[in-house]
């Protein structure tokens, strides 16, 4: 099968990439590694550079021909979101809309989108939610894939461009960022490995639903052949607060390192967990990595990076 992966050479979508080269697929991958490095990139993939909503990927999409176009490129800096949310919309949108327009003009059969399990549903109104709980984002980056899903919805409705979209919650492992806004698990670990100070923002008690990549990654499999017309959740089911987080992490490492507490983060939900049933009714998916296993794996990611470059 021929698929076209944008983000290709970013933190979810490199690993998605690489689990389909050894399947057996022919990848492309479309990134202008604004955030994502060529490192990353699957060695058997070809790599385009270049933005998701640019001519460029137009071309790559009328050219290569994709079956199935998966879509990860994104502008994921929720507080930028809020800060500049016309710069949002035209990231995460409007470039949505090019590819998407391309892709019913092309021949593609499937989109799989990288949706989201926490900032779709904003406050919630109890705990894990399903996929029927009300969508009420309260930020331009959740109001954003939100309304790529009812896009998704429409091209399928009028043209038969089949879709699935996995509404991820905390996805964190290897290759995470630990300079952005996202990955506290990478920013802990980070921290951790540097003998820094790590920042808690507010009481810490703030829950999260901690996805290992690995896992993700076997979503993305499946959605090639399953799920078509569904917005599906890919999280664990359990909530883990920042606190845990961080002392779970702190005893993997063998660090002594003491967090501090600042300032509560204006806006931030306070607790955030989905539930995973649809998943394995319609995906046959679990996660298979606990906790523990994952920020493992995680970790040690991290101290080879040190101990073979001194950096990240």
């Amino acid at each position: 099968m021929r698929i076209m992966g944008t983000g290709g050479a970013g933190f979810i979508a490199s690993h998605v990439a690489q689990a389909y080269v050894e399947a057996g697929h022919e990848v492309l991958v479309l990134d202008n590694l604004s955030s994502g490095k060529k490192e990353n990139v699957p060695g058997k993939a070809r790599f385009v550079f270049g933005e998701a909503g640019s001519e460029t990927a137009v071309e790559a999409i009328r050219t290569f021909r994709p079956e199935v176009l998966c879509h990860h490129a994104a502008q994921i800096n929720v507080r930028k979101s809020v800060a500049d949310p016309v710069f949002d919309a035209k990231e995460n949108i409007l470039s949505t809309l090019v590819l998407l327009e391309a892709a019913r003009e092309h021949g593609v059969r499937k989109v799989i989108f990288s949706s989201s399990g926490g900032a779709g549903y904003g406050e919630q109104d109890y705990f894990p939610a399903d996929e029927k709980h009300p969508l009420r984002p309260i930020s331009p980056y959740g109001v954003a894939k939100v309304s790529v899903e009812l896009y998704l919805h429409y091209y399928r409705v009028q043209y038969g461009l089949e879709y699935t979209a996995l509404r991820y919650s905390n996805v964190y492992g290897p290759r995470q960022d630990p300079h952005g806004e996202a990955g506290v698990v990478a920013i802990f670990c980070e921290r951790l490995l540097k003998g820094q100070t790590a920042l808690v923002n507010g009481d810490g008690l703030q829950t999260r639903d901690y996805v290992y990549v690995g896992d993700v990654v076997r979503a993305n499999l499946e959605a090639l052949s399953r799920g078509d017309g569904l917005s599906i959740n890919i999280g664990t089911g359990f909530e883990t607060d920042v606190n845990t987080l961080f002392r779970t992490l702190r005893n993997l490492s063998g660090s002594r390192q003491e967090e501090i507490h600042g300032p509560a983060m204006p806006g931030e939900q306070r607790r955030s967990v989905i539930e995973n049933r649809m998943a394995f009714d319609e995906l046959g998916w679990y996660p298979e990595f606990s906790l523990d296993e994952g920020l493992a794996l995680t970790l040690a990611y991290f101290r080879d990076k040190v101990k073979s470059s001194g950096t990240w």
